[in-house]
């Protein structure tokens, strides 16, 4: 991770724990002996089976409107299929408003630049949103003044217990309950942070006790910056937290040990801010509204997608 200061490690830009430091070594990697494994000879033979089943059972060809979206046997992932589908209707609706030629095809063609911007021409005069006013802008703000702070950062330390391919979620959190329990008790030895993240912890940091040195929101992963700077208007207490903290890369025991609590921007310094991402959420909705009239006014095969049949959809 990349830090705000002084700092040379983190925790939230990649790697294993989140953070911008390299992988951890094989040896601090949670092994999957280290906790009970749910893998069963006979959970193996039915994952197996099933993978064969997948294997051989023919894929369904999806379509729009008859028109196919890939050759048989060669169906993409869901979210390129996802991404073909939504073209495909927005040319078969061109066609159809006669901003681009009908083709005498069966599969969906690829289209060309000049194809793409008739698309987005279309869509755009299509989902058209009102710009917000200044009463919707200042209750938006009001609402998340904790995300218009500047200046703000922690010190803080922690242990990543790492989700990793075999491991038993559920044995690893009370492994890592087990271990934050142990540092909330009375007269705790001051040197027991480092000594645990050194024992337990899965990231690089832990040949420095887990500290991650200073970090603001834009460095954290997005689960840990909400919980300690967006979570409400009381800024997160210093030393170890009372609870887990879950991210996508694993359970953490959070030890704050200093913190700059930043300067609140007025409203005035970021209207225009918070106008832009007002405007863009609801052109994100208006998109969704649009869509997902086309998908339910047309024969939709082998794909799901969803659909609205009324104009009046919210």
């Amino acid at each position: 991770m990349n830090t705000t200061s002084t700092a040379s490690h983190g925790c939230g830009g990649g790697g294993t724990c989140g953070c911008g430091s390299k992988a951890p070594s094989t040896a601090q990697q949670s092994s999957p002996n280290a906790y009970p494994s749910i893998d069963t000879p006979a959970a193996n033979d039915a994952a197996a089976f099933a993978q064969t089943s997948a294997n051989i059972a023919p894929q369904p060809i999806a379509s729009i409107n008859g028109i196919t979206l890939h050759v048989a046997g060669q169906r993409p992932d869901e979210e390129s299929l996802r991404e073909l589908a939504y073209t495909e209707l927005l040319r078969q609706q061109a066609v159809t408003a006669g901003l681009l030629p009908r083709k005498n095809v069966l599969e969906a063609p690829e289209l060309d630049d000049a194809e793409r911007t008739v698309l987005e021409s279309m869509v755009d005069a299509a989902v058209q949103v009102p710009a917000p006013t200044e009463e919707e802008c200042q209750r938006y703000f009001d609402a998340r003044k904790t995300q218009y702070v500047v200046g703000q950062a922690v010190h803080l330390r922690h242990i990543l217990f790492a989700v990793t391919p075999g491991v038993n979620v559920q044995a690893l959190s009370v492994h890592a309950d087990k271990a934050l329990i142990s540092l909330l008790g009375k007269n705790v030895p001051v040197d027991l942070f480092g000594k645990l993240a050194g024992e337990l912890s899965n990231c690089p940091t832990s040949t420095q006790g887990g500290d991650l040195g200073w970090v603001g929101p834009q460095d954290c992963a997005p689960e840990l910056a909400t919980t300690l700077f967006f979570q409400s208007e009381v800024p997160v207490g210093l030393g170890v937290q009372p609870r887990l903290i879950h991210t996508r890369f694993g359970f953490h025991i959070i030890d704050v040990l200093e913190r700059r609590d930043g300067k609140t921007l007025a409203f005035d310094e970021v209207r225009e801010r918070v106008a832009a991402q007002l405007a863009m959420q609801s052109r994100a909705k208006a998109l969704h509204q649009y869509m997902s009239l086309l998908v339910g006014q047309a024969l939709v095969e082998g794909i799901a997608l969803d659909a609205a049949d009324s104009p009046l959809v919210q």
